[in-house]
């Protein structure tokens, strides 16, 4: 049984959103949304993520607006470093301190501020050995950020039992065609 989903993807910066009002946004949250209630179905009980801006936040807003009608649903945010949203823009600021306030859990792999890449690569290796499965955001044809934890899940998954679940470009695209017919 998966308790413990990991929910990762691209930065916002990545997808080319730059705008909280941007229509990817809500097609991307949808997607997270039906993945989360089928895992839900089944027994998902944790939903965590490190919190960095983009289909990380995306995703735990997505799990908090399920929480009313899964009331086993927790969230944990577990960031590489302490103050990861310092540099961010005062509206980002918000909606991640929102989503901390919420969150069932929040702590740091690194009990200090950004001092290197090697504090991404400790969260990592933390965040799989601590979920039972993987949610991610990716597309082959893009790869980006989200191919190292891919790669490094890839190879858990030879060792033990670590379910990969991709939400491709394709996906996107059917849920937005969907949302467009829906509209007629």
């Amino acid at each position: 049984m998966l308790n413990r989903v990991l929910v990762t993807g691209y930065r916002a910066t990545e997808l080319g959103i730059f705008s909280l009002k941007h229509p990817g946004v809500a097609i991307i949250k949808k997607a997270i949304t039906k993945q989360l209630i089928a895992l839900l179905e089944e027994g998902l009980e944790w939903v965590i993520v490190s919190g960095q801006w983009g289909v990380e936040l995306w995703a735990a807003e997505a799990a908090l607006a399920l929480k009313p009608n899964y009331p086993q649903l927790r969230l944990a945010v577990i960031t590489p470093f302490l103050e990861q949203d310092e540099k961010w823009s005062e509206e980002k600021r918000g909606i991640y301190s929102r989503v901390v306030q919420q969150a069932d859990y929040v702590g740091s792999v690194t009990k200090t501020k950004y001092e290197g890449t090697w504090q991404f690569v400790e969260k990592d290796k933390f965040l799989l050995r601590n979920s039972d499965a993987l949610l991610l955001l990716y597309d082959e044809e893009m790869a980006g950020s989200p191919r190292f934890i891919k790669r490094q899940a890839e190879q858990m998954a030879e060792r033990r039992e670590y379910p990969i679940f991709v939400i491709s470009a394709y996906d996107l695209q059917n849920l937005a065609d969907e949302e467009r017919l829906g509209d007629f």
